[in-house]
């Protein structure tokens, strides 16, 4: 009887220690209200700095590197586009690829240094070609060029007068309003690293929302 009493008290004994490690460890597992307060100030933190990048991104890496609302000023691009009227620029495609006849740019005529100048104009003449205006015609490389974005028949035909030999960096551009248009034959080519964008889309008026296209 007195072994099965002190094999049972040493059993009781031992579930008593096992009882009380367990009771135990959700005390060891509580956080510090001070630690508690210190994670939160850290997880704060960290959501701010979240925000101030996401902020950047969006305010300034976005419009100067991605794409860009604009809003067009006067009238030389009638009846493409009118006056008001806000556009996006895409600014990646030209970083992979050339530029293409009849794109609608938005680009610098007088070059980056003089930011205020920001023209939006559509392109006629390619790297390398030769462009002359004669009378009403635009040749390119002798040949009469078909396109019908003219608002009307051209009566000014500026330095084109006289045939102009593209370099390999530059384009020939004119507004589709080319009575009025300040455009290559007043400032002469526009020079590709000058080029700001490409306008792809237009998002007012509502009524004329959607892709601007070259057909």
């Amino acid at each position: 009887m007195s072994l099965e009493n002190r094999d049972t008290e040493t059993e009781d004994t031992q579930n008593g220690g096992a009882d009380n490690e367990i009771t135990n460890e959700p005390d060891d597992a509580i956080v510090p209200d001070e630690d508690r307060k210190k994670v939160s100030a850290k997880r704060i933190v960290i959501e701010i700095c979240i925000y101030v990048a996401m902020l950047f991104v969006c305010v300034y890496i976005v419009p100067r590197y991605v794409i860009q609302r604009t809003v067009v000023s006067g009238s030389s691009m009638l009846n493409t586009l009118h006056d008001d009227e806000s556009i996006l620029v895409e600014k990646v495609s030209y970083r992979f690829s050339d530029p293409d006849r009849f794109d609608i740019i938005v680009f610098y005529p007088y070059g980056r240094d003089d930011p205020e100048d920001y023209y939006v104009k559509r392109i006629i003449g390619l790297p390398g070609e030769t462009i002359q205006i004669i009378e009403d015609k635009i040749y390119i490389n002798g040949e009469v060029l078909e396109e019908n974005y003219g608002k009307d028949p051209i009566t000014d035909e500026g330095v084109a007068s006289e045939a102009i030999t593209l370099a390999d960096d530059e384009f020939f551009v004119l507004g589709d309003n080319r009575e009025i248009s300040e455009d290559s034959r007043i400032f002469g080519p526009v020079k590709r690293e000058n080029i700001a964008g490409h306008a792809v889309f237009r998002i007012y008026p509502f009524s004329k929302f959607g892709p601007l296209t070259n057909k």
